[in-house]
């Protein structure tokens, strides 16, 4: 009896159960299948061509969660594809919201003390605030000194620490507010007066303004190169010399009153007194910090023995210094009448 031929069955029908058999008998594949879109039961793998990242259908109506790499390749790592999120209720906490003030806080402190360092290289701010460090006290007595100098006694400048003290409790030490608001002052007198006399303009108001910036510099500009070319070493400072070279303004302003109110000689006899006060003033306040104090000690060369004519060379010195005091004294009225005869009529305003 032939089993083989009794029992046997088409190859083709063999081979279609062999392809569907999920028996525990059936010897499996050691290589997985394929992926073949014909059979949506077996979904391709994460990467493949098919594969849907936010979702594979698995079964009918079932899903299965995708894979995705971890940025650390650890388990519970944060995935690539999906973003940090803060939630809005973390900056509702006291101690959150105290810590991002104070960041802000110093970061805008951070970024002030650059601006300031890189605008101290152009621009000595710190410098600038030490000559407007007055008050009301000072620049009532700075003015009463400059009109009344000859009571004054005590002309020296206090130090500390190296420094000199500030304007508001040193009278003697130089101030940038009168010069500055003298020369404001003297711009708006100017227009005023032009005004009365029926030659105002806004050119000429400008004009006002820019010459006697004008000449303010070129004051300075010519100090310095005195000082530099006769080699006089000294403590004072280019915005010193602006100090100053700018309160003659209040003279000017005083004069050009006076004008107003008593014509050409008015003028005159104001300019006179002021320009006598000013150069006292200077003369008495320069003395402190361009004449040497005292004589000289003997000087040595580079092996210790002592030179000869050293008097003679502190004689020469002091002469320098006295005729640096006397061109500067000298200076003040000539740029006064300058500045503000021109706007002196020879009659009276008519109102």
């Amino acid at each position: 009896m032939n089993f083989n031929s009794a029992g046997a069955r088409h190859p083709a029908q063999r081979k279609a159960k062999a392809a569907g058999d999920t028996s525990p008998g059936t010897p499996m594949s050691p290589y997985p299948a394929p992926f073949n879109p014909a059979y949506p039961t077996y979904p391709p793998p994460y990467g493949q061509p098919g594969a849907n990242m936010y979702g594979q259908q698995q079964g009918a109506g079932e899903y299965m969660q995708p894979m995705q790499p971890n940025m650390g390749g650890f388990p519970g790592a944060p995935p690539v594809n999906q973003g940090f999120a803060i939630p809005p209720q973390i900056f509702e906490q006291p101690m959150v919201a105290d810590l991002a003030m104070h960041y802000g806080a110093s970061m805008v402190g951070a970024g002030r003390q650059i601006v300031d360092r890189e605008l101290e290289k152009y621009v000595p701010v710190s410098r600038l605030k030490y000559y407007f460090a007055v008050d009301t006290k000072y620049v009532t007595n700075k003015l009463r000194l400059l009109f009344f100098p000859f009571t004054h006694s005590d002309w020296s400048m206090k130090y500390e620490q190296g420094q000199p003290v500030q304007p508001r409790y040193e009278l003697n030490a130089p101030d940038l507010y009168i010069p500055t608001m003298a020369y404001v002052t003297y711009v708006l007198l100017a227009g005023f007066v032009l005004g009365f006399q029926n030659r105002f303009s806004p050119e000429q108001l400008g004009i006002q303004a820019s010459s006697a910036l004008a000449w303010a510099v070129a004051e300075v500009l010519v100090e310095l190169i005195t000082l530099y070319i006769t080699n006089i070493n000294t403590n004072l400072t280019t915005l010193d010399l602006v100090a100053y070279s700018g309160y003659k303004y209040v003279g000017m302003i005083f004069a050009i009153l006076l004008s107003l109110a008593f014509s050409k000689m008015g003028y005159y006899l104001g300019l006179i007194y002021f320009s006598i006060s000013l150069a006292f003033f200077l003369i008495r306040t320069l003395k402190c910090q361009v004449l040497p104090e005292g004589h000289s000690q003997p000087s040595h060369d580079m092996y210790g023995n002592p030179m000869m004519n050293s008097d003679q060379h502190h004689s020469s010195g002091t002469k320098r210094r006295t005729y640096i005091l006397l061109f500067v004294a000298g200076l003040q009225p000539l740029l006064m009448w300058w500045l503000s005869s021109h706007l002196v009529s020879t009659s009276l305003p008519k109102v």
